[in-house]
């Protein structure tokens, strides 16, 4: 099985930075993309960020220029993907989520799995 654990929400005031974090571990062959989506209250679920194998990154209109994806891998199949968040924004609350996907060691041969979710408010 492959997890998702997620941490660093919390409460900002405008203009201020966050960063969050995602784990990814277990039965992982290879990771192709890791992303960051969010959902306000009454919203559907939104991409954020990607972060594909390649080093290619991408970014929501609403986020360019303000949140930084990135990702990192340690020994014993243990990925990480960051969003540093600047600049927040009111419209920036939401709870948000990660999401991985790639090849497992064991069947079935691929995964598509999320986080948990974390919280993210910005207000004054």
């Amino acid at each position: 099985q492959v997890r998702l654990v997620e941490s660093g929400g919390g409460s900002v005031q405008p203009g201020g930075s966050l960063i969050l974090s995602c784990e990814a571990s277990g039965t992982i062959l290879t990771i192709d993309n890791m992303a960051w989506y969010r959902q306000a209250p009454g919203n559907q679920r939104e991409w954020v960020a990607s972060d594909t194998t390649g080093g290619t990154t991408t970014y929501a209109e609403s986020v360019k220029g303000r949140f930084t994806i990135s990702r990192a891998s340690r020994a014993n199949a243990v990925n990480t993907v960051t969003l540093q968040m600047d600049s927040l924004k009111a419209e920036d609350t939401a709870v948000y989520y990660c999401n991985a996907n790639g090849e497992s060691t064991i069947l079935p041969k691929n995964f598509d799995v999320w986080g948990q979710g974390t919280l993210v408010t910005v207000s004054s």
